[in-house]
């Protein structure tokens, strides 16, 4: 994940006794990854973390979205999503998660909510990414509180206890993206004692982590857990907010997208230079505002290619992509492997001479083939395919 940190009180070594100024004894947990051979934290709560009992029928209360794959494609076409025209369900962003494009890796979504979530949330399968297109919030979960805002890429560690809340009377659009296998910065941008390297795209300075807050008990009892796609709710005896210190390097993070330094050439550079996240069967590109191509006789335009391994998922933060026309903020495109995909027609004649783009976008490059959900099919432009017709 990324840099070891310590914040708050903790043991001056990892599973001793550990006792507060009173004598009451702290209790410790351990967040590992790949068993105990990853990633790791450890947390140091006030009461025991592992009480909470099941609730029956505990989430009926929750329209908690899921991928729905009888919604199959009618065919092999370059498809386009408009997000924004998906009107809010109403509650927690728990609650508002629409799943839009999914295979065995990971969902694609797209979540706008109107409050906090009512509850605490476990996501036990995966590493949950998002982008935040409007809006903004506090991130609040064991580890303290994170403040994320337009712009920014928001990770949050499978396994973590946490709720969001959006702040209040701003409208909010977030990308949601699961990641099943684990999501983590690219080994190659990082030197032999893992420090991020001095030409990787961003540095550890960019990436913001949450600041401890101590113990907290906002009256919030319940905890829905996600495993197997399936949710369970547990009620705590106590507040599960009651973390005095914690150490590791398993944590939430913030990364802004603009804070990503994109590198140029003397001609097109593939996407995967512009590579911000890896998770298994995906890569995460941020394409951002940067000068093009400056050999005299570049072509700045994306070339048509055939993506024969790959789905190309493309999320539009602006209206500033020079290889299409009809596609916006909020916008999103799946190219599926097997067929070519490229700029729109015009887009690659007229681009000689562009020197810079102001476009700001995710890109997903997905191994399995991606099914579509009915909440895609609702906000499908139509037209799409058709549109690359010279």
């Amino acid at each position: 994940m990324l840099d070891r940190v310590c914040v708050g009180r903790v043991s001056s070594k990892p599973h001793l006794v550990f006792r507060s100024a009173g004598g009451a004894l702290y209790y410790e947990e351990c967040v590992t990854r790949d068993g105990f051979d990853g990633a790791f934290s450890i947390l140091y709560h006030e009461g025991r973390p592992h009480e909470a009992e099941p609730v029956e029928g505990g989430t009926a209360g929750f329209a908690v979205q899921m991928p729905d794959a009888s919604a199959t494609a009618s065919g092999l076409l370059r498809r386009h999503y408009r997000c924004l025209e998906l009107g809010p369900i109403g509650g927690g962003p728990l609650q508002c998660r629409r799943p839009l494009l999914f295979n065995t890796d990971v969902v694609v979504g797209f979540v706008r909510p109107d409050g906090p979530d009512p509850v605490y949330f476990v996501n036990s399968d995966a590493d949950d990414l998002f982008f935040v297109l409007h809006g903004g919030g506090t991130l609040r979960s064991v580890f303290g509180d994170l403040r994320f805002t337009k712009g920014d890429y928001l990770c949050v560690p499978k396994g973590t206890l946490h709720r969001f809340v959006p702040d209040p009377g701003e409208p909010q659009a977030w990308l949601s993206i699961e990641c099943k296998g684990g999501l983590g910065l690219p080994a190659r941008y990082r030197n032999a004692v893992g420090q991020l390297k001095m030409d990787a795209p961003y540095s550890h300075r960019d990436f913001r982590r949450p600041e401890h807050i101590g113990p907290l008990d906002e009256n919030l009892r319940d905890i829905v857990v996600k495993r197997a796609d399936r949710f369970f709710t547990f009620r705590a005896r106590s507040t599960p907010l009651d973390v005095v210190g914690w150490d590791g390097a398993a944590y939430p993070f913030a990364l802004p997208i603009l804070a990503f330094q994109p590198r140029v050439g003397q001609v097109h550079l593939p996407p995967p230079v512009h590579t911000t996240f890896e998770a298994r069967g995906v890569q995460i590109c941020s394409f951002v505002p940067r000068p093009l191509d400056f050999h005299a006789d570049a072509n700045p335009c994306p070339y048509p290619h055939s993506s024969v391994d790959v789905d190309e998922v493309l999320f539009y933060a602006n209206s500033a992509f020079g290889s299409r026309r009809g596609v916006a903020e909020g916008s999103l495109s799946h190219h599926p492997a097997g067929i070519p995909h490229g700029p729109h027609p015009g887009a690659y004649e007229n681009a000689p001479g562009t020197t810079h783009t102001e476009e700001i976008a995710v890109m997903l490059d997905c191994h399995a083939p991606l099914q579509r959900t009915r909440d895609a099919i609702a906000c499908e432009d139509a037209g799409y395919h058709a549109s690359f017709r010279a």
